[in-house]
């Protein structure tokens, strides 16, 4: 959530809202909104003071005055009861505009819209040739990929993942698990399934909410990563500083509507609704979440690097980053089939955004304040093997297994079915 008091008096801050092109006269509302609260506020507040000091002047006086001075107490407690209402109706209104309110993109952010985010760096040599079958196509001759039977069993954007696809996909899962652990990540198998007000706390609610599978007789939610319910573990918590920065890796199977997708990657495994993610997700210092940042982004970088993936990084516009991020890193890697780069992961800085809906502080020598959640993905492991399908794909029909999965696989090479 933002800081109302830095909308109302940072020039800044409210220039870094407007660059993500919010709807005209959303952040005047709020301000108008909070304008009617405060004044509602000191109305209750000064009657609240009044009644309790009418209320020991009924002790003190005399028999005579003792009526009086209860009728005066009875007619102040009526108005704070009429009163208070209204306050809480406003303080209503107030949440439910400052939800619609984006976290400020960061300076360093460009400007405009998707596709016109800034290319960092470009690694490794995108291949020229496309392979002889396409990621869909490979799978399927593979019987790797069963999309007709998985949109027979749950509609379409849905599969089953056969064979060896299967072993690749936890040998993904065991190598960038450990790499996690090795850089000081715990690894955590999170529920998948949440209350509306973790998803609001992370976030996701109400922006992302067309995107969520909902159990509405449950009142639970789907979640679409396992940074919705990491960042539930410390909600409400004050932190000691040398704790921080607290790294979590979170492995989940998630769900996602892709609503507004339709017509977008129909084939294959790349856009689905059901998929496997290892997420990394930290709680920083505010000073130190910048270089936590970069450290997330380094880490993507070694996995995506490490199976042999072209890839480029690209600071993604203002216009394009979601709601709760100031700043976001893409990485996308090259698809041969298609001849033009796509996002495999992303880690974002929220600074203190999600925290102040959570209500997780830190605590400095200077008193307390909001920490900083970051979060980045490990390994989205559907995405991955597609761009493995293409770019271990061999001219025989047969399959490469990248060197860093071997010792999980127990096999270097996957020929086609006879």
């Amino acid at each position: 959530m933002i800081d109302l008091k830095r909308l109302r008096g940072e020039h800044a801050y409210r220039r870094g809202i407007e660059r993500k092109r919010v709807r005209d006269g959303l952040l005047d509302e709020v301000l108008a909104a909070d304008d009617a609260r405060r004044e509602l506020l000191t109305e209750v507040e000064e009657l609240r003071a009044q009644q309790n000091a009418a209320s020991k002047e009924i002790g003190k006086a005399s028999p005579e005055d003792r009526s009086v001075k209860i009728a005066a107490a009875g007619a102040l407690k009526e108005a704070l009861a009429a009163r208070e209402p209204a306050l809480a109706d406003a303080e209503v209104r107030v949440r439910a505009l400052a939800l619609q309110v984006p976290n400020p993109a960061d300076v360093s952010v460009p400007e405009g819209g998707e596709d016109e985010g800034e290319v960092l760096r470009v690694v490794g040599k995108p291949n020229g040739e496309s392979p002889a079958l396409d990621h869909a196509a490979y799978a399927t001759a593979m019987r790797w990929v069963d999309g007709e039977r998985g949109a027979e069993a749950s509609g379409s954007r849905f599969a089953y993942l056969m064979g060896e696809a299967v072993l690749l996909e936890f040998a993904l899962v065991q190598w960038v698990l450990g790499r996690l652990v090795e850089e000081g990540f715990t690894p955590v198998v999170p529920p998948v399934l949440v209350r509306e007000h973790v998803m609001e706390e992370a976030g996701f609610f109400p922006t992302d909410r067309n995107q969520v599978y909902d159990l509405p007789s449950d009142e639970l939610f789907l979640v679409g990563t396992s940074e919705v319910p990491l960042s539930a573990l410390h909600r409400g918590d004050l932190l000691a500083a040398d704790r921080l920065p607290l790294r979590y890796a979170g492995w989940s199977t998630n769900f996602r509507r892709e609503a507004g997708t339709y017509g977008k990657d129909t084939t294959g495994i790349f856009r689905v609704h059901q998929f496997d993610k290892l997420e990394m997700f930290v709680y920083a210092t505010p000073d130190a979440s910048d270089e936590e940042h970069e450290r997330i982004l380094a880490i993507e970088e070694s996995i995506v690097g490490g199976l042999g993936l072209p890839y480029r990084v690209v600071n993604i516009a203002a216009g394009d980053l979601g709601a709760p991020a100031a700043r976001k890193y893409d990485l996308e890697v090259w698809l041969p089939s298609e001849g033009r780069y796509r996002e495999l992961t992303s880690c974002s800085n929220y600074r203190e955004f999600s925290a102040r809906r959570l209500r997780t502080r830190v605590r400095t020598e200077g008193g307390t304040e909001l920490v900083h959640t970051l979060n980045g993905t490990a390994c989205a492991i559907s995405r991955t093997l597609v761009f493995l399908f293409e770019h271990c794909q061999r001219p025989d029909g047969s399959f490469a297994v990248p060197e860093v999965l071997m010792p999980f696989t127990g096999f270097n090479l996957i020929r086609p079915p006879a």
